[in-house]
């Protein structure tokens, strides 16, 4: 935690001064300027006065150089400069070019593009489907940019489109993921699905679900057939039979711990700043590692903004603000904050949410002789991102992310005629930092660098007045990790992949109680080393796409070698039919155990611990999966099936509540699964059925009961949903039901009582 702070403190104190630099002294007139200049580099301008009336420079400052201060009234007016002899600077109008156009085409197999962002200082448009687009009334000094994900950027000036035919203008592919999109506007719209096996989300063009009146990430992708919350939170997510902890969360390759805010009922990540989530179940990219589950991975904008932005937002929990600033024509920064507004006032929903986190706690089912006051919740998360595209062929990204959430509330009791009053508080905290380089060698040759630092800290104190004791416990996680990938793309139909990746990992954990004075902290640390390597494949004319790839892992501690085959191939078997087959093994040193039983709040019993090789080992996982995919006329019937195995987990992570509640011990679980999706789209309208069954099922064999049924085994869950989006209206219905978590009836006279 204090590395990152150091770097954070760093970041902010920088960061104000290269903007400093980068900007003002104020707006001037544009004649009191040249005056200015004329008086300090001795040169005179020759101009009409109505050119230059009423003309106001912003971000002007007498630091700059007289090119540089020339350069910056052209990027601000219409104007235009030419140096003659004798110092003498003539001004005068830029020429107006009332309409550019232009076809762009793929460089290497010639086909149109649609699609394509195409931008001047004022104008956005978008390619068609014959890759053509026009623009009218441009500058001779606006810059075209454009820009199409998987595809090497174009900056052309103006001045080249000044011959009035439409030119071609031709876009190299970069070297990156092959993936074919093989499902659109799965469910709504915004959502698809490609043949590597993962399902994306564009949070920018999402449409519409039940009972989502904002693009909530983790909330969203609880839509989609076999992932599911068994406590109904975006804190807990089930990806086909595994735990929470068990998943891969990154922001942006980063891996984060906290996931939601109040106790799990909101995403954590701020919509406004994510720009797409991909979601995988299972064929995970061998670049990937560290866990056993499921990966979420969310991304926020990567192309930089060359015009000002700023969105405000407000619901009944929180208000939100998101800004995206230029700093010049190659670089911006993206701010994005978000806080509860409880602090102001309550409102209904804000009660709702309060009576629901709150059930089954002591504040709710306390003793009568016991009063609570001053219950207070708030939380917020910012952001801070710096893109820069260096050169044409360089690009960095700059990340900050921090999430904290605080509940603090009084307990006042009267003990031995004596009024006593104290507090407790729970408070939980995410903050990371990240450093991305991209360097294009050429079209075909690309390399990536990561770094990135992050740290969580959960603190509970709990003050139980009846027993004069006092509670504190501590969960700590710090998160380094340092990623090196290359890829080279043979041809359009072949990208190979490979790198290292290095990741340390270390957790703390306190348990400190007053009466009786008990004190425990266990502090550990984890190295691992990994190399991978992936090939993308498009055969047989295209009906195949196949990825295969192998991560080698070494964990330090151990001297333990862990080799973990991924495999994905899609096969189309006609225009409307295609299989699907996927397949991995994967490890993980981190995961959750419950320290104390008698918590108070629910949150603060699940604490992350690494693995020692004895009593929690390391959890392996292999899984299966098979699907089957028709879709024709707006028509979707999919059929999928999975087998994952499990193995490694221990007793006290499963939150026993039985006779096992205190037994330590280590097993396995075994999942059989099918969900089956109904969905028929057209241009507005989207309705789907979903049915998700599965069969998960415990292995310890130290029990007596050796198998029985998984603590989150969800054997039934039905889906329906209705969507309409129709220009800016946009409106849904949905209903879901599910069986209940396996439970365990007392034993008459042998109940366990709490």
């Amino acid at each position: 935690m204090n590395k990152l702070r150091r770097l954070f403190i760093i970041v902010s104190l920088l960061l104000p001064w290269f903007l400093a630099s980068q900007i003002n002294d104020g707006p001037k007139p544009l004649k009191e300027i040249l005056q200015l200049l004329e008086q300090k580099y001795h040169y005179q301008f020759t101009y009409a006065d109505d050119i230059v009336e009423a003309i106001v420079i912003n971000q002007f400052s007498e630091k700059l150089s007289l090119t540089q201060s020339v350069d910056l009234i052209k990027s601000q007016t219409h104007l235009n400069f030419k140096f003659l002899e004798g110092n003498i600077i003539s001004i005068y109008p830029v020429k107006k070019i009332n309409r550019i156009c232009g076809f762009i085409l793929d460089k290497i197999d010639q086909t149109p593009l649609p699609g394509v962002f195409v931008q001047t200082k004022k104008i956005v448009v978008y390619t068609d489907d014959k890759g053509f687009f026009e623009i009218n009334n441009a500058s001779t000094q606006d810059t075209v940019f454009i820009n199409l994900l998987g595809y090497r950027s174009l900056f052309l000036s103006v001045k080249e489109f000044k011959d009035r035919h439409c030119k071609k203008f031709f876009l190299q592919p970069k070297a990156e993921n092959l993936s074919t999109v093989v499902l659109q506007n799965l469910i709504a719209k915004g959502i698809y699905k490609e043949a590597g096996g993962q399902t994306k989300i564009n949070v920018q063009k999402f449409g519409i679900l039940p009972g989502l009146v904002e693009p909530d990430i983790l909330q969203t992708i609880q839509a989609l057939p076999g992932i599911q919350s068994v406590n109904e939170t975006v804190s807990y997510i089930n990806i086909r039979g595994g735990t929470n902890d068990q998943n891969l969360l990154l922001w942006d390759g980063v891996r984060m711990y906290q996931s939601g805010h109040f106790f799990g009922l909101i995403s954590a990540f701020n919509p406004m700043i994510t720009s797409n989530v991909t979601i995988i179940k299972d064929g995970t990219d061998a670049d990937l590692g560290n866990a056993v589950s499921g990966t979420i991975s969310m991304h926020s904008e990567a192309t930089f903004n060359t015009d000002f932005k700023a969105n405000l937002g407000a619901n009944f929990i929180n208000a939100d603000i998101f800004t995206d600033i230029p700093v010049n024509k190659r670089s911006s920064v993206q701010l994005g904050f978000r806080k509860a507004i409880s602090d102001w006032f309550k409102t209904p929903t804000y009660d709702q949410y309060y009576k629901k986190i709150l059930q089954n706690t002591e504040i709710v089912n306390h003793p009568s002789e016991i009063l609570y006051s001053n219950i207070n919740f708030d939380f917020y998360d910012t952001s801070l991102r710096w893109l820069y595209q260096i050169t044409d062929q360089d690009y960095l990204r700059l990340n900050f992310i921090n999430i904290a959430d605080q509940f603090e509330f009084n307990k006042i009791a009267i003990i031995d005629t004596q009024d006593e009053n104290k507090k407790s508080s729970l408070t939980q905290n995410n903050m990371a930092a990240g450093l991305f380089y991209k360097r294009e060698w050429n079209p075909v040759f690309t390399t990536q660098l990561q770094i990135y630092e992050t740290d969580y800290k959960l603190k509970a104190i709990n003050s139980d007045l009846l027993n004069n004791q006092r509670i504190l416990q501590e969960n700590i996680v710090s998160e380094t990790g340092i990623k090196f990938e290359s890829l080279y793309q043979f041809n359009k139909q072949t990208l190979l992949t490979g790198g290292y990746q290095f990741l340390e990992n270390g957790t703390g954990n306190l348990t400190d109680i007053d009466n009786p004075i008990i004190f425990h902290f266990d502090r550990e640390v984890i190295r691992e080393h990994s190399l991978f390597s992936q090939i993308n494949l498009k055969a047989f004319d295209r009906k195949i796409d196949l990825k295969t790839g192998i991560r080698a892992n070494y964990i330090v501690k151990f001297d333990k070698f862990l080799i973990e085959p991924r495999l994905g191939v899609n096969y189309n078997i006609s225009r409307h039919l295609y299989l699907e087959f996927l397949s991995e093994f994967k490890h993980q040193t981190i995961s959750q155990i419950i320290n104390l039983q008698n918590d108070f709040l629910g949150i603060e019993k699940r604490r992350w611990r690494l693995s020692n090789d004895k009593d929690v080992p390391i959890i392996q996982s292999k899984s299966v999966s098979f699907a089957l995919n028709f879709d024709k006329k707006g028509w979707l019937i999919s059929l999928e099936t999975y087998l994952k195995n499990v193995n490694g987990i221990t007793s006290q992570s499963q939150g026993f509540v039985n006779q096992y509640m205190y037994a330590k011990a280590i097993g396995s679980f075994l999942v059989k699964g099918a969900d089956i999706l109904i969905n028929k789209r057209t241009t507005n309208f989207s309705t789907w059925l979903s049915y998700s069954f599965a069969h998960n099922v415990y292995t310890f064999r130290d029990f007596k009961e050796v198998h029985f049924p998984n603590n989150i085994n969800i054997s039934h869950n039905i889906k329906w949903g209705f969507s309409y989006d129709y220009k800016n209206f946009k409106t849904s219905l949905g209903l879901s039901w599910h069986t209940g978590k396996p439970t365990t009836v007392p034993v008459f006279g042998n109940e366990i009582v709490d």
